[in-house]
């Protein structure tokens, strides 16, 4: 029995070690590439923010370079390919194209030079994942082991653009499945990130950043940031509603996805001679930094953006929606928060850290997301805002291929995809649809992408 134990224990051994040995090369050899190419990246996307600011004339341009996207992604073969693509591919072991890297990539620039509103996490989680996926591919992994290849390459390239390598690494295993951590993704996946966000920032890529001062807690200020907090759920809720509406109208309208851009680049320009200035093209960085910094937000830059993002990104271009969504979440929290006797930079501190939780259903990233980037101050009211707006996004959120596992009101599971439809009377609800516990057997069942609902 003893020699039995003893091959056992040699075995396990061996196979732990080769397990680290695996994914230590993986993850460094990922982390290389994706902190190279990502601090590529967002120098490139820097610089054509720069190069707009200071010549305002190129966003005459933006219908222009929508026609220029499309006509890349439909010789490519590329239409329809987006971040829920990478997604699927790393929950079934699909191979991932190649040529989605370089398009994506100049996608992204051009929209960012010629003045769209629109993010770079798409990007990041699209490149990453192609990284990673095809570095698998070329060790030979099995099916299994490219799916981990592919979220530790989407978290590198992830905490290369944004500088939180923890918040990359959990975000990758956590987003996907809502409720369900793919333990196996976190190792690989930090490392690759820690070391893609140092490669990164050695090439000029600067980290995410703000200092923030955070009010003692008391229980009146848990309570005023409970509210903002329950309001930025509802926002983050509204802002998903106007993207599918957005791209609803898009595709009813305007069939023709050149046609489509054209249009949407158009209304883009109109929209920004109306108001007289570009805080609203871009990725808004700059706005992001003075509501935090300064208290500084317009009632309505929130609903510009959420305006501004969705005719962007739904008419063809490219780029993502989560710094959108910091900027959607900053202007929103320093007004409100205001309002509800908060000072105005860390509201805006919240409304950051919340509408991300809201948007993505990740809760506990969300937190790490709001310990990395303001440095754990008010940590106590970052964890309450993230958790509050999680509920009450209801069961929305950007990426249609997630899948939220356990119900948000009730200890039961429901298995559910997101809606990009604001339904909070159902989701108040049981989901499964009367009100009832679901069956037992159903609601065991594996969740199968190929299925669809549960």
């Amino acid at each position: 029995m003893t020699d039995q134990n003893n091959e056992q224990g040699r075995r396990w051994a061996k196979d732990y070690f080769a397990y680290f040995i695996k994914w230590i090369i993986l993850s460094l050899v990922t982390g290389a590439v994706c902190g190279v190419t990502g601090g590529a990246f967002a120098r490139c996307v820097s610089w054509a923010t720069q190069f707009r600011s200071v010549n305002g004339w190129m966003i005459l341009f933006l219908p222009a370079a929508g026609l220029l996207i499309v006509l890349m992604y439909q010789k490519l073969k590329l239409s329809g390919v987006g971040t829920n693509a990478v997604f699927d591919s790393a929950v079934e072991g699909d191979s991932l194209k190649f040529r989605l890297i370089p398009a994506i990539f100049v996608g992204t620039v051009l929209t960012h030079l010629f003045g769209g509103s629109a993010g770079r996490e798409g990007a990041a989680l699209q490149i990453g994942g192609d990284i990673g996926n095809h570095i698998g591919q070329m060790f030979r992994f099995d099916e299994e082991d490219k799916k981990i290849a592919t979220m530790t390459g989407m978290a590198a390239f992830f905490a290369a653009l944004f500088g939180t390598p923890v918040t990359a690494a959990v975000f990758v295993a956590t987003v996907i499945s809502v409720g369900m951590v793919k333990h196996a993704a976190l190792v690989p996946g930090m490392i690759a990130s820690v070391f893609a966000a140092e490669v990164a920032s050695l090439m000029g890529a600067t980290p995410v950043r703000f200092q923030i001062e955070s009010p003692d807690v008391s229980p009146l200020m848990m309570g005023k940031v409970m509210l903002l907090a329950a309001a930025c759920g509802l926002v983050s809720a509204i802002f998903v509603m106007v993207l599918h509406y957005a791209k609803g109208l898009y595709e009813r309208f305007l069939k023709n996805p050149y046609l489509r851009v054209l249009v949407g680049g158009a209304v883009i320009v109109g929209l920004t001679f109306l108001v007289g200035n570009q805080d609203y093209n871009g990725a808004g960085v700059d706005v992001i930094a003075r509501a935090i910094g300064q208290g500084q937000a317009r009632p309505w830059d929130f609903a510009m953006k959420i305006l501004f993002t969705a005719l962007t990104l739904e008419a063809g271009f490219k780029g993502g929606e989560i710094v959108p969504t910091f900027y959607i979440g900053a202007t929103f929290g320093c007004v409100f928060g205001q309002l509800l006797g908060i000072p105005a930079g860390f509201a805006a501190a919240v409304g950051f850290a919340a509408m991300f939780a809201g948007v993505t259903n990740t809760m506990i990233t969300s937190i790490l997301l709001a310990a990395e980037v303001f440095g754990g101050a008010g940590l106590p009211y970052f964890g309450v805002a993230c958790m509050l707006s999680f509920v009450f996004s209801g069961y929305n959120g950007l990426f249609s291929s997630q899948v939220i596992i356990f119900s948000k009101l009730r200890p039961r599971r429901v298995m559910k995809k997101v809606d990009h439809r604001v339904d909070l009377d159902k989701d108040c609800k049981a989901v499964a649809g009367d009100g009832r516990e679901p069956e037992t057997g159903k609601n065991n069942e594996e969740y199968d992408p190929k299925r669809g609902d549960m």
